[in-house]
């Protein structure tokens, strides 16, 4: 395969296949334990097994893999993660292929034969297929490979520096945009950031960094990886194998595998990440300690660092956002979680559908065939498979029984709503239930990522009513990620399902929706109407009524219209909630009109009627309004009540209990003598 980190050993894995029971070379027990965090992904990118005949090749920067047959005579076949429809193409077969990339957009090919020049094909529509060719400029150099940063440009890496070119596919010919001369042992590249990472010196370990942008090449600052004891000899000391680059959080990082820890008291191999700002030196800045030796392998996922090791058969995964032993400069991590295998992976048999019957086979896991890639890709050659490596979330819960860790682990991942949410749920019930302290705790820290989102929305709509967003074209709205969990994610999922489950102490429930209030008030979260319907629907259940006349009385509850039209309703049942309800709508000053319309929308007729009563209303309303609500409610007596006031009204104020033609309820009268009959209509009475 193509020049790149190491696979988890050189030698084949003791036990292999499937990573099932056992133990492992230290006689530490394996997946058997259950829980596996870490998963392949279940659509991998099947291609040519590696041969003779065949060579495969990576490339980092499209996620690709090129199967390349006698040099390319009898066929080269791309496949990618992403992009399920396969290139296949033929090229003359000029000698052996030392590297093969596409440019990004695959519309150039770019191809190393020598160690003196890259050959170029355009993949252009109408472009005629002509092979041109880029010696490098450098005298005496020699090419150790190649990388894209655009659609047209490209890097060419010799062990004398580094050239930058762009690619003119309609000349058929590239232009030298800037070179720079440097000895070069070896050469990365991570794409997402656009930086190659050169090593130098005779050590090996000073490394250099170049970052590239439209058309631009930047030398950062250099800095230096310290060994884990002076080297005895003035020889290459610091191997790609134990160099990774890959973007964490949202910077760039250099992680080395160190081998032996600098100190001496400490056994066992650490992964020690310098931070590489866009401006300014580079620093150490943490240390994920393995706390074992043997044949590593890292990747990058989610965020998180998963280290491969090849003779437990097992990974262990760090995160460093979590809180970790500060000493000043450099922060000191051990494991989130404990060791575990890969999740068994059963490869299909390929063949025809009479044959394919047959049972999958399962996959030897970190088998020495397997090369790593950053992020987050694992490559058997010898298997013919690409995959993307996967963190699992559910069964991260039952490994770390924290609550307030797990949930800082889950909100920095990207598909954690659901899992935070069962997570609650869990927490809420038998036998898992937690303390209220504990509760509280989840609720800050999901309420804290709310508010952040909050904030952040909120400014972003300042900028843009203030009309200072065109003055700012790199002003982006805030992302709403998965870790914003909302009033009505809670609601839905975790408190109004909570609320119903009958088995439950009604003093804890009614503690559980009073604390997420809490949380809220004090992260200054408005908070929503139908959260006080939910607890004052809780008291209601439980007859807690004096409870409840506390919490409105002292204002524990915020005043709002859905909320007065709740208490309106309760009246029959409660017969205080009447004026509660009236003092908050005092409180609110809001338009008598629409406070009916809620009622009504909610097939409150009565409560809307002694409202209107209440405020003394009654004579100047419509008649219809209140007759089309009672109707829908279809309830034959609701209306029966509801005709009969307004009778008795038309009695008093008229004389006579007949409808005017211009309150058009005739259809309501036709519906009354059909349901109760016309004798049941009100009969004049004269004084």
């Amino acid at each position: 395969m193509s020049r790149e980190p190491p696979p988890p050993g050189e030698e084949e894995a003791a036990g292999g296949g499937g990573g099932g029971g056992g133990e492992g070379a230290d006689g530490r027990p394996r997946a058997a334990e259950g829980g596996c965090y870490l998963a392949l992904c279940a659509r991998p990118v099947h291609f040519e097994k590696a041969n003779p005949v065949n060579c495969v090749f990576f490339d980092e920067a499209n996620k690709q893999v090129f199967a390349v047959r006698s040099g390319g005579a009898t066929g080269v076949v791309v496949k990618g993660l992403e992009d399920r429809n396969p290139i296949s193409f033929r090229m003359e077969d000029k000698g052996e292929v030392k590297c093969i990339k596409f440019s990004l957009g695959n519309k150039i090919l770019a191809v190393q034969r020598t160690l003196k020049s890259v050959d170029f094909l355009n993949f252009i529509p109408d472009s005629p297929q002509l092979e041109y060719t880029q010696e490098c400029k450098t005298k005496n150099a020699n090419i150790l490979g190649f990388c894209w940063t655009s659609s047209t440009e490209i890097v060419f890496i010799t062990d004398q520096g580094i050239e930058f070119y762009q690619v003119l596919p309609e000349k058929r010919s590239l232009k030298l945009l800037k070179n720079q001369s440097i000895n070069v042992n070896w050469y990365m590249y991570c794409p997402e950031s656009s930086v190659i990472l050169l090593s130098t010196t005779v050590l090996g370990n000073v490394l250099q960094p170049f970052y590239f942008k439209s058309g631009t090449m930047s030398k950062l600052s250099k800095f230096e990886i310290e060994l884990p004891a002076a080297p005895k000899s003035s020889k290459l000391s610091l191997s790609e194998r134990d160099i990774a680059m890959a973007t964490i959080y949202g910077q760039l990082y250099v992680l080395y595998l160190r081998h032996h820890s600098r100190t001496s008291n400490s056994t066992g191999a650490e992964v020690v990440l310098y931070h590489l700002p866009r401006e300014g030196s580079s620093k150490k800045t943490h240390i994920l300690k393995l706390n074992r030796t043997g044949k590593f392998a890292l990747n990058v996922v989610d965020n998180l660092v998963v280290v491969h090791h090849q003779d437990t058969e097992t990974s262990v995964i760090f995160d460093i956002k979590l809180k970790g032993e500060f000493d000043g400069s450099t922060t000191v991590h051990q494991f989130v979680l404990p060791p575990r295998s890969i999740q068994p992976y059963q490869i299909p048999v390929a063949g025809p559908a009479s044959v394919t019957s047959q049972s999958p086979v399962p996959c030897k896991l970190y088998s020495s065939s397997w090369i790593v890639f950053q992020p987050d890709i694992i490559i058997s050659a010898s298997e013919g498979y690409l995959w993307s490596l996967q963190v699992k979330l559910e069964p991260v819960v039952n490994l770390l029984l924290d609550k307030g860790k797990l949930m800082d682990f889950l909100l920095q991942r990207k598909e954690c709503k659901m899992v935070i949410l069962s997570v609650c749920s869990q927490m809420l019930s038998e036998p898992e239930r937690g303390s209220l302290s504990v509760i509280a705790t989840v609720f800050d820290k999901l309420n804290h990522e709310y508010k952040k989102y909050l904030e952040a929305e909120q400014s972003y709509t300042m900028v843009v009513e203030a009309g200072l967003s065109r003055s700012n074209p790199l002003l982006k709205r805030p992302v709403r990620t998965q870790a914003v969990i909302d009033q009505s994610d809670m609601y839905t999922h975790v408190l109004s399902v909570f609320t119903e489950k009958k088995e439950k102490p009604h003093k804890f429930t009614i503690a559980v929706l009073m604390e997420y209030i809490r949380s809220l008030n004090q992260f200054q979260i408005a908070v929503q109407h139908y959260l006080y319907e939910l607890v004052i629907k809780t008291l209601v259940q439980h007859n807690l009524f004096y409870m409840l006349h506390q919490f409105l009385q002292y204002h524990v509850l915020s005043d709002s219209k859905p909320l007065a039209c709740l208490l309106l309703s309760l009246e029959s049942i409660y017969p205080p909630a009447h004026q509660l309800s009236l003092d908050m709508l005092k409180r609110l000053s809001t338009a008598n009109d629409e406070i009916v319309e809620v009622l009504l929308s909610k097939h409150q007729v009565l409560a809307a009627l002694r409202f209107i009563r209440g405020i003394g209303g009654h004579d100047s309303i419509s008649a219809r309004k209140f007759l089309d609500a009672a109707k829908q409610a279809e309830d034959d007596m609701l209306f029966y009540t509801i005709f009969r006031f307004f009778e008795q009204r038309n009695q008093r104020l008229r004389g006579n209990p007949s409808f005017t033609p211009g309150e058009h309820c005739e259809e309501h009268v036709t519906f009354f003598k059909q349901v109760f009959g016309e004798q049941a209509l009100m009969k004049p009475t004269t004084l």
